[in-house]
């Protein structure tokens, strides 16, 4: 996390100086261009993308996560993860994040895990989302990155075709 204006202007130099190139592309591109394309490829999509460092400290947040979870970003960025997790899931979800910091595994970079959520209003969402790991040196897992979707819709109309079918059921028997 860049502290001060030098750092930033530092940052920024070093950006524009190294070039880096996609592999076989023959395009040549510097890496300020390319930091600059991703962060507005990530902002425009409807998806909400969050990441996370390896204490689960959120360091990006994007205008769909604010959308989602109605916190800003100035709200999200340096707070836990605990700002959109419902207290009685807490433990199991951090349980399975350090396990994931510390094994560089999780099922959900290819499964979708869909849990609830809290928006700022204290409403209850269901989410669904996949899990991405973000490795340092070392290929170690420094933190995760989220890739969000509101599935409350889903879920409600899920649970009212169960409830639709054990009634059925339970006609059917009797």
């Amino acid at each position: 996390m860049l502290t001060n204006k030098r750092e930033a202007e530092n940052e920024v130099d070093m950006l524009r100086e190294t070039d880096v190139g996609s592999a076989g592309s023959g395009i040549t591109t510097s890496n300020l261009e390319t930091f600059v394309g991703c962060q507005q490829l990530v902002e425009a999509l409807g998806d909400a993308v969050v990441i996370c460092d390896g204490d689960g400290v959120i360091r990006f947040w994007n205008a769909a996560a604010e959308r989602l979870f109605g916190f800003t970003l100035a709200e999200a960025i340096g707070t836990s993860l605990d700002l959109i997790i419902p207290e009685r899931l807490r433990e199991r979800h951090w349980a399975g994040y350090e396990r994931t910091i510390a094994t560089g595994q999780t099922r959900y970079q290819h499964d979708v895990l869909r849990v609830p959520a809290m928006h700022k209003d204290g409403r209850t969402l269901s989410i669904a989302f996949t899990v991405g790991l973000l490795l340092g040196p070392q290929r170690r897992v420094t933190g995760l990155v989220a890739v969000i979707r509101d599935d409350t819709k889903g879920f409600a109309e899920l649970r009212d075709l169960r409830n639709r079918l054990a009634e059925l059921e339970a006609k059917h028997s009797a």
